[in-house]
């Protein structure tokens, strides 16, 4: 590989946008989300912090197009050093009596189901010095959180499978507790919430990375 390729899927918007912009000087940026506009503004920004990244705009869930992005990075830079998983669905909370099927579908889909394809797929691009970064939001058995806390729990749950299965051979997985932030889908969780208590995506994009040791 002549760059350092640093996959970044859910760039668009929150956490993956700043952990894409905080390695967009070391590494070069494969953001991947369905938003366009966002991906686009992340371009902006790496690209006046001196960085270059490809932009993906596709739905992770696709597993077709997930296939051809990793065989494009592969064919192109022979592989990649990193992998942050940071997509979602993020529905809004309800009842567990008043589960909204779309949403529920659409929760398992992303959260879930598509690590399915995304493993498999990443696994080979990373090899055995790689490295894939989870992020975990436990509200796994909490009341209203029943599409989200199920699907996001169950999606760290694999990854921990993963992590340890691959002690010994790699890629190293490693999941990552992120404290609350000021985003988006915080604040459709606790809209009321006083945001002045919370964390930036930045300044923990900034800890984590460097908790992990990639920066």
């Amino acid at each position: 590989m002549t760059e350092t390729i640093a996959i970044v899927t859910g760039a668009s918007r929150g956490l993956g946008f700043a952990l894409a912009e905080a390695l967009s000087p070391a590494y070069h940026i494969v953001a991947v989300a369905r938003t366009v506009g966002g991906l686009e503004d992340l371009d902006d920004r790496i690209k006046a912090r001196g960085g270059n990244a490809t932009l993906a705009p596709m739905d992770i869930t696709n597993a077709d197009a997930m296939a051809q992005l990793c065989r494009s990075v592969y064919d192109r830079w022979g592989g990649a050093a990193l992998w942050l998983h940071t997509a979602i669905h993020a529905a809004p909370l309800a009842p567990a009596s008043h589960i909204d099927i779309k949403d529920w579908n659409r929760s398992v889909d992303t959260n879930l189901g598509a690590m399915g394809h995304l493993i498999p797929y990443m696994a080979p691009l990373l090899g055995t010095q790689g490295r894939a970064l989870f992020f975990e939001d436990n509200h796994a058995g909490e009341k209203f959180y029943a599409h989200y806390g199920t699907t996001k729990s169950a999606q760290i749950a694999l990854a921990r499978s993963w992590a340890g299965e691959s002690v010994k051979t790699g890629p190293r997985v490693d999941v990552l507790a992120p404290r609350p932030m000021h985003t988006a889908t915080r604040q459709r969780f606790f809209p009321g919430e006083d945001k002045s208590q919370l964390a930036s995506p930045y300044a923990e994009a900034t800890r984590l990375l460097a908790e992990a040791g990639v920066l």
